[in-house]
């Protein structure tokens, strides 16, 4: 990242390193029957309800939305985690696909579980399979450890070291999920990406990066991760609250701060940092952010810090406040649509 001479700044392209883009059209939805009570509760009144109302055409048009918003934040680079149980085959495709249209990087990945019974989870596992050893770039995706049987843990894990990838999933993010560190520490690896990690151990012997997600944590009440304390590699992810990784480094920060007066925005700064690790070629991507410094003691008490220019393998895909290569307005009518026949189905559920 670099200063300029005027009121601008430049840096590489910011990288999301946990996404659910399937959750881009789910503001404004039906509210559930009854009040979650409880993380559980949320899981399976709400996400879980929304996801089994996905069909590829939903699919599309909220991976192609949630795409242009992170372009529109300088982020180029999403790290998806998906789950259509009705919709399986093909869903990685069309969210590349919509990610690819729009212009930014997307690594994909397809959250296998038990919960929709032994097939289901065959047809998960297969969906990840068809989609890398296509081509594809991704990562084997587990919902996490409580909704899969170790075979099937075992299952995604083998497949993912065939194919020279790593696995995707959520690791104690909540109380059902304590002590998932115990199930697949013999099974975890570098490569893997560990996301919460809100009640794991400090010393919870898995390899791979935590990624960190402070707003939604916050907003499903299951507590602070506290990152700091993991001698793992930890990077930022917003679960699906948007692409703003500038916002959720600020989050990061001041959630930090709030249990910890010398905590320093630096800490947070890095783990930002650290999905170029994840999206190397992002780094080489160009922001061109309206602000006069961009780093992290600037950043953390500037509010609102937007790009004037996104650009992404030399091509520039945001300039003047509009994308260059796709039509915004298209984008948000389609999923204007999309959404009210997601709500539709919704209120039948």
């Amino acid at each position: 990242m670099s200063q300029s001479d005027d009121f601008t700044s430049t840096s590489g392209g910011l990288v999301c390193s946990h996404h659910h883009l399937y959750s881009a059209l789910a503001r404004g939805m039906p509210a559930p029957a009854s009040t979650p009570m409880s993380f559980r509760q949320i899981l399976e009144l709400i996400w879980w309800r929304l996801d089994t109302a996905l069909d590829l055409d939903i699919i599309r048009d909220s991976a192609r939305l949630g795409a242009l918003e992170a372009l529109a934040r300088g982020c180029t680079a999403i790290i998806d985690h998906h789950e259509s149980p009705n919709a399986i085959e093909g869903s990685l495709d069309v969210i590349a696909e919509a990610c690819a249209e729009v212009g930014i990087r997307s690594v994909c990945s397809y959250g296998v579980t038990d919960r929709h019974g032994a097939d289901g989870a065959r047809r998960g596992l297969e969906e990840n399979r068809r989609f890398i050893s296509g081509g594809g770039r991704g990562m084997v995706g587990v919902h996490a450890a409580f909704t899969c049987s170790d075979e099937t843990l075992e299952s995604a894990a083998g497949l993912a070291a065939d194919l020279g990838v790593g696995v995707h999933i959520h690791v104690a993010e909540g109380p059902d999920d304590a002590g998932a560190e115990n199930r697949i520490r013999h099974l975890a690896t570098g490569d893997w990406l560990l996301v919460h990690g809100v009640m794991l151990p400090d010393g919870h012997g898995l390899q791979g990066t935590i990624v960190h997600n402070p707003r939604s944590n916050m907003n499903n009440s299951v507590g602070y991760a506290n990152p700091a304390r993991f001698t793992n590699p930890v990077a930022l992810g917003t679960d699906g609250i948007g692409a703003d990784m500038l916002e959720e480094f600020r989050l990061a920060y001041v959630a930090g701060r709030s249990v910890d007066v010398e905590t320093s925005p630096e800490a947070a700064w890095g783990w930002m940092e650290n999905g170029w690790r994840l999206v190397p070629e992002s780094a080489d991507d160009k922001v061109i952010w309206a602000s006069p410094e961009f780093g992290p003691w600037f950043q953390a008490f500037s509010t609102g810090t937007s790009p004037l220019s996104v650009e992404v393998d030399g091509e520039v895909l945001w300039a003047d406040g509009a994308p260059t290569r796709i039509d915004e307005v298209e984008v948000r009518t389609k999923a204007a649509e999309s959404a009210r026949r997601l709500f539709a189905r919704l209120e039948e559920i």
